[in-house]
């Protein structure tokens, strides 16, 4: 019935700065920009591997709770060759990352880092 995620819709405070970050650092390739006049914001679509991004600007939209969790999508994961490598090119790039542990269960390698917004992105082997 279900065959894959199609995309993962995020919404933005300051679409520039979240443009940039996703596309310039973290080389998103982008699909489709569109400036919806109705809404007055923007909506942006990436690709990564098989999985799409929608990006909506969203400038009066409330925080994200993240302290403590609240219920909902908890992050993004972004499967990558090297955490050890992905997280130093992060880092190098002015983003940064959490240390890096082993996941208890998997026994790979994960991370953390955040958007501008603070939406939580984890890499893992």
């Amino acid at each position: 019935m279900l065959n894959a995620i199609h995309h993962v819709a995020i919404l933005v405070k300051d679409y520039q700065r979240s443009r940039h970050f996703y596309v310039d650092l973290l080389g998103f390739r982008v699909i489709r920009e569109n400036w919806r006049p109705e809404k007055q914001d923007w909506k942006l679509d990436l690709v990564v591997g098989d999985l799409e991004l929608e990006i909506f600007s969203a400038p009066g939209a409330p925080e994200r709770p993240t302290r403590p969790e609240a219920l909902g999508l908890r992050h993004l994961a972004f499967r990558v060759q090297s955490v050890v490598e992905t997280a130093a090119e992060l880092n190098a790039l002015g983003i940064e990352t959490e240390p890096i542990r082993i996941d208890e269960f998997s026994n790979r390698p994960f991370t953390f880092f955040r958007d501008p917004d603070g939406l939580p992105l984890e890499l893992h082997e």
